[in-house]
């Protein structure tokens, strides 16, 4: 096993694998980025994300794309886990162990306050395996989002009175 950060060359196999998550949390449909926006939002002028992938010899087993954010509470930035994921070839063999400790390694080396994630509700694997590494799986806290034609509609209506 061997994890080591994305390159340019492997943004396809990066895409490969977050298509791969798409399909085990059944929403391909959603994907609609491409390994060149990958690559820009990883190499361009202003990096916004990082990524490592977790190899076993030749093949891609999983990654983790992660990236800061800021908790006004401790005033301090946090990493955030976007996306883990592990191909079911590779499961259980400490792949996935192996990846969120680094990312947790790189929170604390980087003086960050907090290391968070979420999961959906009905990935039980997942929400056992993060249990079992000491994680908290709050229960009061639920993700809103904007997106697409809701955004537009909401950003562009600014003018209105709520």
């Amino acid at each position: 096993m061997e994890i080591r950060p994305a390159r340019p060359q492997d943004c396809d196999t990066l895409h490969g694998l977050v298509r791969a998550l798409a399909e085990y949390e059944k929403l391909t449909q959603h994907v609609t980025g491409t390994s060149e926006q990958l690559h820009a939002e990883l190499f361009g002028a202003t990096p916004v994300i990082e990524a490592v992938i977790a190899w076993d010899g030749e093949l891609a087993a999983g990654f983790a794309l992660y990236f800061h954010n800021y908790s006004t509470f401790l005033a301090r930035r946090g990493l955030y886990l976007e996306d883990l994921f592990v191909i079911p070839e590779a499961r259980g063999r400490g792949f996935g162990k192996a990846l969120i400790r680094h990312c947790a390694r790189l929170a604390l080396e980087r003086g960050c306050g907090r290391f968070e994630w979420a999961v959906l509700d009905w990935n039980r694997p997942a929400i056992d395996f993060y249990r079992s590494i000491g994680a908290a799986v709050l229960p009061d806290w639920q993700i809103c989002r904007l997106t697409g034609e809701a955004l537009e509609r909401f950003a562009r209506d600014g003018s209105r009175s709520i």
